[in-house]
């Protein structure tokens, strides 16, 4: 059966205007064009493909009768025949806005990020590909240093490959929690967390493919933390912590998204105020990195980015200059160049591949 890769947006939108968007991807010259887009959503910034089950999951907003917004998700079925977009349904989430979701290795769990609630939810995924009612909410307490963490400030989820754990980085606790996962009750139960440095502020986290270790970059001051990772066991440890900036670099920055190469071997970063993705080579057997570049995204505040399955471009979503930036990628050095080519988009946050059949 013959499959095409397709690349999906995540944008901040009002509900009268587009917000998510399904493109075709050239993977000889890494360009994209826009196919159909969906209207009617607040805000749907980040979202994950089934491709397995011809599905995406886009967080999104609602509002209750005294006008609070609340967390929520969208279901949507994508036909690569039509090359179309249908919306399932929408279902709330969290009792506190989202910036986050993703699936388990079921593809039966959606695990979604409250930053302004300090929440976690678990919702199910239907049969007929549909969002269901939230069956869990994971409630964190605490605070940090900084002004901004004067609470818990859930900022993403991720699950390891074989479906035991999640991760949950926390930028408001400057904590890094380890939840169990239970597929088959649908739910998720904390299992250990580790403290990183006050002021860092965890925000995601990648494993790599082979190795035990993993990764999380840190959006207030400026770093990437190395862990080892105890599948066993279910907890994390730092092993090495390394600046995202150049040596000198006074201006203004968050950090914000982080990849690894899909053979492993690069790491990459993006600085929103220096505007650069950190490039980084990978320990063969320690999985410590060393700085390999900085590559200027060519736009304002670059927020998630995406390597393509080949690992031959990487696409960055730069929100302020409203456009996606592709850059060819050496596999030798892991270093990124320019390739000529972007697409207009606005306010664009979130790209994820996923190949349809």
């Amino acid at each position: 059966m013959t499959t095409r890769t397709y690349v999906f947006i995540g944008s901040y939108a009002e509900e009268n205007g587009p917000g998510l968007y399904a493109c075709s991807y050239d993977g000889q010259t890494g360009s994209l064009t826009v196919l159909d887009q969906a209207s009617g959503l607040s805000n749907p910034t980040f979202l994950v493909p089934n491709a397995d089950a011809g599905t995406i999951y886009a967080i999104t907003e609602l509002k209750d009768e005294e006008g609070k917004r609340s967390g929520a998700a969208a279901a949507f079925r994508f036909d690569p025949k039509a090359e179309r977009l249908q919306q399932l349904n929408l279902e709330a989430t969290t009792p506190g806005t989202t910036c986050h979701i993703e699936l388990d290795r079921t593809r039966r769990l959606a695990l979604t990020s409250s930053y302004h609630g300090g929440m976690l939810g678990v919702s199910p995924v239907l049969e007929d590909g549909r969002i269901g009612p939230a069956v869990q909410v994971h409630r964190h307490e605490g605070a940090s240093v900084l002004p901004v963490q004067s609470q818990s400030r859930v900022h993403s989820a991720v699950v390891d490959r074989y479906n035991r754990y999640a991760i949950v980085s926390d930028l408001g606790l400057d904590k890094l929690f380890v939840y169990k996962i239970d597929a088959a009750e649908k739910s998720l139960s904390l299992h250990s967390e580790t403290s990183v440095a006050p002021g860092s502020g965890p925000r995601h986290f990648v494993f790599h493919p082979q190795l035990p270790y993993g990764y999380g970059i840190n959006e207030l001051n400026g770093t990437i933390n190395v862990y080892a990772f105890d599948a066993d066991a279910g907890r994390l440890s730092v092993v090495q912590t390394i600046a995202t900036l150049p040596e000198g670099y006074e201006g203004s920055n968050a950090c914000a998204d982080i990849h690894l190469s899909p053979d492993g071997k690069f790491l990459y970063g993006s600085n929103r105020g220096h505007d650069s993705l950190a490039v980084y080579r990978v320990g063969s057997e320690d999985g410590r990195l060393t700085l390999v570049q900085h590559a200027p995204t060519l736009g304002g505040h670059p927020r998630n980015f995406a390597v393509s399955p080949d690992g031959r471009f990487v696409l960055v979503a730069n929100r302020d200059s409203h456009h996606i930036v592709t850059f060819a990628r050496d596999a030798e050095s892991g270093k990124l160049r320019p390739a000529g080519i972007e697409l207009e988009v606005s306010r664009p946050i979130c790209l994820r591949f996923a190949a349809f059949a």
